[in-house]
This record gives C-alpha cells, structure tokens and sequence, in this order.
C-alpha cells in the first residue's frame, strides 16, 4: 500500500487553543487507561477512588446492574483498544526522540499483545491458552447487549485497525491475507503476519478471539420470537432458559438445569435486542459465518414487526412470548439504539450483496445449528441495506409525530409517550437520549438535530453534567436520579454536529465538557462518576465506556484532521464507540441488492447532508446567534441557578504542584443567558436578539354532573381509534392549540386548531379520537339553543368494515372494556400539567381570550362530533377465536346529476370490537375489476348488498352503467364501493403525491344501464375510498360493510 490514502491529508488543524485541548483530551484517557493497567488489570473495571479493580459480584447473581456488562474478560482493556488506535493517528504527546517510533501507536500495539497473552490467539493449539482463559471459556453469565457492543465490538474494532481497513496515519500493514475458516492448525492459514516494532506478529488473533466469543453468545439467540435472551453464560450456555427450542435437538441441544425458585428472566428491552447488527454483520462478513448477521437481522425484525398501530417502539419485551411489558416509550433508555442501529445498518451495508445464508462452521464448539434451520430464512427484502433506512424514516417520522414537542412547547424536545396511543405519559428526558441529535445529524435531520442538542447543552451548562432524568414540568431532577456515570451520548453528538457544521460553539461545549469532567471527576488514580450531579458526590467505579467512548469523541471533537474525519467510506461508530468497517475487496464478488422501492412518511427528510445553517453577518457562530438560544436555557432554567463563586474541585490542592492545571479546571461559572460557559465574547453576536418564547394555551371544559347521574367505571371505554365517552357529566376535556399539523393533507389545519389531549384525566394520543353517542350529545347541546347549528358533512364518511381478527390480540389496545379513573388505577397514567404551558390573563387581552375559548369550544365540538352516531352497545368480550374487528377508513361521496343519495340505514355501528353475529346491515360482498369492457352477470346485483370496483380504465358512470337492472329489496344491491389506488392520487404544486387526499368523483351524467334505459330506482349509491390493493384485500376478507355519515356543530357567540 502506497501513501496516497484520503486520510493523509491534513487539514487545518493548527489551533494552539484546540491543539492544547485535544493534548488535554489525551492525558484524561492515559490518566485512567494507565491507572486501570496498574491498579486493575486484569479484572474488568477500575475503583479510581480507592485504587483497587471492580469485578463481578459472584456473591450476588442478581447484582445485574454490575454482572451484566463486566464479564471477567478485562473488559476496559478491551473496550479501550479502539480508542488506543484513534490516538495513534496524532502527534500530540509522541516524543519525537523515542527511537522505535510513533508512541501512541505502540501502546495501541502493547495492549493487543497483553490481550493476546492473556486470552490466547483464538486458535485450538498450545497458542489458543492465555494466561487467564482460553479465548472466553469463562464461567460468568453476561449480558448479550453489553458484551456484543464493548467486548465483540471492541475487538472487531482493533483487528480492522490492525490490519489497516481503519486508519491509522503513518501506519501501512503488509502481507494481509483474508479469513479461511474458524479452525486453525497454524497461526499462519489465517494472515500472513503483520510484524510491529514491539516484537509482536499480528495475524488475525483478535478475529479469532471475537469469532469465540461470538459462538459463546449464540444459543441466547434461539427463542420462538428470534429475540435473543437476555443473558447467557459464555461457558454454560443458556441451562437456565427451560423453555429454549435448543434443548429440545437431539444432538446440540442443552439440558436445561432444574426448575429454580425463581423462574430466570425473559424480559429484554429493544435497545438489547434490535441493536447487534453492526458487530454480527462485520463478524459474519469477515469470517463467511453467516449464522451472526442473520440472527441480528432477525432479532431487529421481531422487534419492529410488533411495533404499534402508530408506528411506535416499546422498551422492555418478553424474548420468550413477544408480550410488550409495559406500555412506556420514547427515545431513551431502554430503545435509544435501537434507532440508532437502523441508520447505521444502512449505511454499514450499503453497497454490499446479502452475506452467505448458508455459510456454517460446522466443528466450532459452542456452535448450534444454522438459525434457517431453525427459522424460515430471510426475505431479500429484509436482507437489503435499504430496508433499514426505510425502517429509520418511519420511525423517526412517528417520533416527531407522536414524541416530539415543537418550538411552541417553549422549546423543541422528546417526551415519554404511550406506545400503544402516543398519549404523553411522562415529561422527563434522560441522559441517554441525548444522542439523538447525533443520530439526526448523520441522517440529515440537522435542523431537529441543532434544536435538540441545544437544550442538552443547556441542561449541561446548569449541572456541569447531564443527570440521569430530569422533568421538562418541574424543572428539576425526576425521581432521585441524580447521577452521571461517565456518559458519552451528550458528547458524542457535540462531535457529530460540529463534523456536520464546522460551527466553533461545539468546539466550547466541547471543551465546557472536558474542564467539568477534570474538576469534577478527577481523582489520583483515574475518573470517577458522579452520584449527585447537583454535590459533586463521586462514585468509586470508572465505566469502561469512559476510555471507550467518552475520551474518544473528546479528542475526535477537537482533532478534525485525524483520518477517521476525512475518510471516504462507509464507516459507522457502534454504539459503544467502536469504529466499524465491511472492507469493499471482500465483497467485491458480490452483487448488491437492489435499492428498495418505497414511499417514505411525508413531513421527513429524504434528502441528505443538507447545508450547515450560514452565520448571521458580523458573527462567527450560526449556532451563538439563534434567535431561540435563550428559548432552550430558559427551559432549562439556567437563569434561574445563582452563580458561585466557590472553587469545588479536588484537584485544588494538587494544582499547586501541577502549573498545568489552570482556574478554568478548578470552576465553572452559570447563570449564563449565552451558554456554554466556555463560550468567548468574541462569539457572541453583537446585536443579537431573541424571539419571542411561544405560548401554548391550554383551556379545560368542565361539564356538570346532570340530575340523578352515577359516575362509575362505563363513564369511559377504550375503543378502537380513541376513547367511548357514555357520560359527560362531571368529565373535565383538557384541550391545547395545536400548529397547523404538517402531516394533515385535507387542508383543514388552522391557526384556530386545538386538540383534545385528555378527558377525566386520562390522556390522548395525536390520533385518537372522542365518540360520543348521539343520545348523549343532545342531553349538551338541544336543537333548541340557538348558539348552536348541527351540520351534515355532505361529502365525506367513514366506511366501516367488519372482519375477523387474529387470534393473537395481546398487543392491541382495542377494547370495550371500561376505563377507570387515572387516580385508581395504574395503567393509567394522569395527565401531569406543565407549567410552561399555562395561559394567563396577564398574556392576552380580554378579547383574546374570548375568542380562543370560543376556538377552543368550535375544535372540541368538532373532534367529537365528526363521528356522531346511534348509541352503542358495547359487545361482552369473546373468545379470540370468534372476535371481530371493526376498522373505520374515510370515503368521499361523488358529485353531479348523476349521484345517487346513500340508502337510509337504522343501525350505524360503533367503533371497537364486536363477535359473531354481526349488526352491520350489509354482510354480501362481490369483488369485481374495473368494471370497463362488459356488463355484470345480472344475479350479482340482484344477490349481493355490496359491490366493489377498481378506480381507472374508465369513467365513473361507465362503470355504472355496467351494472344490470335490479329489483330493489334488503338483499340487492345497496351500495357500489370504489377503491382508489397511489397512482391516482392528486399532486401538490412541486409534483408530490399528497397520500390519503380523496378527490370527489364525478358523475357528469345520469344513471344508465347498458341498454341506455334510465335507472327506475333513482340510481346506485357509490362512495369512493382509498388504500389500493390492501383495501381490497381488506373487502375481500370483510364480513360486514356499512358507512358512517359525518356531522359538524357549530357555536356562535360567545361561550
């Protein structure tokens, strides 16, 4: 390999300021790396407060908290050889006299040979035993999670640095052969070996090693749901799984130990789950096993195919049933990388064919058999890198829908919502989620990405760390949580976003970061945690994600010339920091799979790398310059917090030994409108100025309780879509303006919008509706009133339609089952009231408020009313077998002399469920084509209520006069439905196809049969309805059909 690589061009990365704090970024990682080799080593984790290691609690199996991630395996130094290779790539901290060269890359050196002793070289020979262990035949039941991403991660990592498919500068491997098996006689039939200066010869033992340790966690994988176990013990196997399909295979399985007392643990979480296909993917591309990339590929897809009817994620799951446990979910802990993964999928395997499907490794102990032995194998769909990106859009499209709180919530953040209905659940955000703005940066989003980071920054700026929660409501520390154990995220997106913008206020909040951690986390043998970010009280435990990940962004942020940030390739950093690569010459056999076809959510971003925001004149800052920074800090509070004068690092006393230690280390100030605290005057804009803070008002309509009225449980029922209301009396409607939605393609959003978000205290999703049955409707508003108008929508309806369901309903959320007060029962969650969305008198003016109570009052009516119908009666809830389902789909009515009014109806059916024995009034369906070129058979309308065409061909009354005369009864023809396909929808001005928009049909002549005779019967009824070929499958498999008329009301005057 020659010199010429796109890495070895330097940039403009002079800075003495950034220069001096990437050496300061330097000395934090080989502060605690050495500290951790001297005080630790070979035990997983370092105790910097008391210089001592941090092993497995053996005494304590339940300990998960700590047994889960620290495997026995000298984890730091594993997780840390990555970081080990990045610093290899700078001359910060080399001595140039050191005769046997770069320093830094001599240590990234040393540490793969003290893993190699210690671990062996991953061969079956003498070579194979380390010190310690051969490979990872360790007795400790480890987390698969934890120990895919830090210690298959970390060694994946360094064995691509090793061999140069990651860049080192300055450092050029020869004689690298490729993988040729997983079992060796000789070190030598793997690579030809690399020789380094410290007398070690490289030849793929840390593949090797990550080969082991990558069959020791495969039995976890094999469940009835495809998602792994959550744990797995790397000598043992799953024993203690019993109801595992492993030990049921005569010749591979397991024997599955004795019932224990306490049944083991399914629950696992979609973060666990869905987010180990980077590490399998790049094991089973350099190795041909391609038993690992398919069971990661499958566990993502068991996690995403159970998502909810709004597109959303949960956080724990059950591995064994697939049971959703617990409805919470949001961005954060439990789901984050999840998200994360997605994208990353994408781009990791962009340009690359499918893996293997049927590579094994037959021989390799701890090996089971291949999963598509075990499961069906894989769609081309499912293998293809574009499928993950489309899974990305749409989950990110029903975050921002569902999760997202815009700029007139005080300032754009996350909350939690309900997975099930998207209903706000609780208002606090965790320290985890603030890698989202560095996953929306990579995907393009860098507008959502800017906005976000922003109140992370600010949050940062307050408790000179990010505590584990804090509540967006209290302004506060949620629940006790108040630590920060060493995180990365908030960093890792600082890094992220100034790659993506070149903004230097990223580079202050980079470096407000790093000054925090050395005065805050400093101790004389490494990095301690923070218990209480509020005291400074430390904890006796450095993670070994703070050298693996932490360090490593500190020093990428301030390093734009290093060759990990100019490369041209598709790598990606796991979710543990690791950078990761499929190198291209090993799949340059390979075709890639043809790009998915697909439609992304409308309102997100298709397009990529969009241009970094352009500063304001005179400034040098877009990001100093926003005229909504103050928006994210008041949010946060910062205003509020005192400013202290009070020195409160350890490292106080030590400075007076260290010069090198400035004040800077020793103190942050707050109270900094301008935030972070490290920012320059310099940067900050001379005029600058700050928008007016939305307001978001919120109105309650309290309703009376009305004579002789019991309030009991069947005041509320959940229903399918939304929420039954059989009483209003005594109901309080909690109700918040609403932007115009950018998702709404009927042309109906207004500035007047407002949105019902709870009712009795029980919360609502975006989506979900009110129905109020007719009766009770009338007993608020009479005929009578005349502040009031009831109106007929004269085009558009619901088409109902009536089918069986799965047998399987455990995730649905669709019930008549009555709801209880939130107060009395746990599963529902009370709405908590936001301070910051109060709406005052001292706000608007009198006339004001009038008029946005009455807009409020109009929205109420009309969220309520647009589904008027009879009273229902709610079915007892059925045997799976024999339950119905009920969907609601709008549908349009034709227009011109040749529209024929709907048949009078007297059962109008009810959202939700119902059972065998229908009350739908049309239960005969035929399906026919378009209806074009010949007519009817005559016994079709004679014998069948319902009739269904295809759009297109030919006109509408075309269609019709296809169709035979007929005598009028129950049992004929009652209503012609017409089902519209993508390729007719209407386009906006730029061209776009606006999905879900119903155009009237016309009908621009009088109905005719064939013959040319005038219809005797007035005419066939016809609606119109969208969906394309899923609506017509859904008609075929209907049992019942009926429509829904829509009503309005109207309120004039004030209320």
């Amino acid at each position: 390999m020659g010199d010429t690589r796109p890495w070895d061009v330097r940039g403009p990365d002079s800075d003495p300021e950034t220069v001096f704090r990437r050496q300061e970024a330097v000395d934090i990682f080989y502060h605690g790396y050495d500290n951790y080799l001297d005080h630790a080593f070979p035990e997983d984790e370092l105790r910097p407060i008391t210089c001592s290691p941090l092993t497995r609690d053996r005494g304590n199996p339940s300990h998960v908290e700590l047994n889960d991630a620290l495997g026995n395996y000298s984890l730091t130094l594993i997780d840390s050889l990555s970081t080990l290779a990045i610093l290899a790539s700078s001359s910060v901290g080399d001595k140039r006299g050191d005769k046997e060269g770069n320093k830094a890359l001599r240590r990234f050196q040393d540490a793969v040979a003290l893993v190699v002793r210690t671990y062996g070289d991953g061969t079956q020979g003498r070579h194979g035993q380390g010190t310690r262990a051969r490979g990872f035949d360790l007795d400790s039941k480890v987390q698969v999670f934890e120990t895919v991403i830090r210690g298959l991660g970390g060694l994946l990592s360094a064995h691509l640095f090793a061999i140069g498919e990651l860049p080192i500068r300055g450092y050029h491997p020869v004689n690298v052969k490729t993988w040729r098996g997983s079992r060796y006689k000789s070190k030598s039939e793997a690579f030809g070996k690399i020789k380094w200066s410290n007398g070690f010869s490289y030849d793929g033992q840390l593949l090797r090693l990550a080969h082991d340790l990558g069959n020791r966690l495969l039995p976890a994988f094999y469940t009835s749901t495809g998602m792994p176990y959550p744990r797995v013990n790397l000598r043992h196997g799953i024993p203690f799984y019993n109801n595992s399909p492993l030990h049921f295979n005569a010749e591979i399985g397991q024997c599955p130990t004795a019932q224990p007392s306490e049944a083991e643990v399914t629950e696992t979480c979609s973060a666990g789950s869905g987010s180990l296909i980077l590490e399998f993917s790049t094991l089973s591309r350099l190795t041909g096993d391609g038993r690992f990339e398919q069971l990661a590929k499958r566990a993502f897809w068991s996690i995403w195919n159970r998502r909810s009817i709004v597109g959303l994620v949960g956080a724990g799951i059950d591995a064994e049933t697939g049971q959703w446990i617990g409805s919470y979910t949001g961005i954060g802990a439990g789901i984050d990388s999840f998200f994360e993964y997605a994208m990353k999928t994408h781009v990791l395997l962009s340009g690359l064919g499918p893996s293997n499907l049927l590579a094994t490794t037959t021989g390799t102990p701890h090996a089971p058999y291949h999963p598509n032995e075990l499961y069906p194998p894989l769609s081309e769909y499912d293998n293809a890198a574009d499928t993950f990106l489309v899974t990305w859009r749409e989950a990110h499209s029903a975050i921002k829908r569902h999760l997202y709180r815009g700029p007139a919530y005080h300032h754009p953040h996350y909350l939690q919502g309900d997975l099930y209905t998207g209903a706000t659940r609780a208002f606090w955000i965790d320290s985890l989620s603030a890698y989202y703005p560095g996953l929306l940066t990579l995907a393009g989003e860098l507008d959502e990405a800017i906005e976000a980071h922003m109140l992370y920054t600010a949050l940062w700026t307050r408790y000179s760390a990010l505590p584990e929660r804090w509540s967006v409501a209290s302004g506060s520390v949620e629940g006790g949580l108040r630590w920060w154990g060493g995180r990365p995220e908030f960093i890792e997106s600082t890094y992220h976003l100034y790659q993506a913008t070149r903004d230097p206020w990223y580079l202050h909040v980079g470096e407000m970061a790093l000054r925090d951690i050395k005065r805050r986390c400093w101790t004389k043998c490494g990095w301690a945690g923070l218990q209480d970010v509020s005291t400074g009280e430390q904890i006796d435990r450095m993670e070994s994600f703070f050298l693996g990940e932490t360090t490593k962004y500190l020093f990428l942020l301030f390093h734009s010339a290093h060759p990990l940030n100019t490369i041209d390739a598709p790598y990606v950093f796991n979710t543990e920091g690791h950078p990761l690569i499929i190198p291209r010459r090993k799949a340059s056999a390979q075709e890639p799979t043809q790009p998915v076809d697909a439609q992304y959510p409308s309102g997100v971003n298709n397009n990529v790398c969009p241009v970094p925001p352009a500063n304001v004149p005179f400034s040098f800052s877009a990001t100093a310059a926003r005229q909504d920074l103050f928006h994210a800090s008041s949010l946060a509070r910062l205003h509020l917090v005192p400013k202290s004068n009070v020195q409160e690092s350890p490292l106080f006393d030590f400075s007076r030994e260290h010069p090198s230690i400035t004040l800077a280390d020793l103190h942050s100030p707050s109270n900094h409108s301008f935030y972070p605290w490290t920012l320059p005057p310099y940067l900050m804009p001379i005029n600058g100025t700050s928008s007016k803070l939305a307001l978001r008002p919120t109105f309650d309509i309290s309703f009376p309780v009305q004579p002789n009225t019991i309030l009991g449980l069947g005041t509320l029922q959940r229903v399918q879509g939304g929420i039954l209301v059989n009483n209003l009396g005594g109901l309080r409607i909690g109700m918040v303006h609403e932007d115009p939605d950018p998702f709404d393609t009927t042309g109906r959003a207004n500035g007047d919008h407002y949105r019902v978000y709870s009712i009795g205290n029980v919360p609502l999703g975006r989506d979900e509706r009110l129905f109020l049955p007719k009766d009770v409707l009338t007993t608020m508003v009479t005929p009578t009133d005349p502040n009031f108008t009831t109106v007929q929508d004269s085009a558009l309806l619901d088409l109902i339609i009536e089918s069986a369901t799965p047998t399987d309903t455990s995730n649905s959320t669709e019930t008549n089952e009555p709801l209880p007060s939130a107060e009395s029962s746990p599963g529902l969650s009370p709405v908590v009231d936001s301070p910051e969305l109060l709406f005052t008198s001292d706000e608007v003016s009198v006339d004001d408020e009038l008029s946005s109570m009455k807009a409020a009052f109009n929205s109420f009516i009309q969220h309520v009313t647009n589904l008027m119908h009879e009273h229902p009666t709610p079915t007892p809830q059925s045997p799976p077998a024999s339950k119905l389902s009920r969907e609601s789909f709008s549908a349009i009515l034709p227009i011109g002399i040749g529209a024929a009014p709907l048949p009078d109806m007297d059962n109008v059916p009810s959202p939700g469920t119902a059972t065998e024995g229908t009350t739908l009034p049309w239960t005969t369906i035929y399906i026919a084509d378009e209806l074009c070129s010949e007519p009817l058979s005559p016994h079709v309308p004679q014998d069948h209520q319902i009739l269904v065409i295809r759009r297109g061909t030919c006109s509408f009354s075309r269609k019709l006069s296809n169709i035979p005369s007929f005598t009028p009864s129950s049992t004929s023809l009652q209503l012609v439905i017409v089902v519209s396909f993508l390729s007719h929808d209407p386009l906006d001005d730029n061209g776009n196809v606006l999905e879900g928009v119903l155009v009237r049909p016309l009908l621009d002549e009088e109905q005719r049969t064939e013959e040319g005779e005038e219809r005797a019967d007035g005419g066939v009824s016809m609606i119109m309805v969208g969906g394309g070929e899923e609506m017509m499958r859904r008609l075929q498999r209907a049992r019942g059909v009926s429509v829904r008329r829509k009503w309005e009301i109207w309120c004039r005057g004030t209320v």
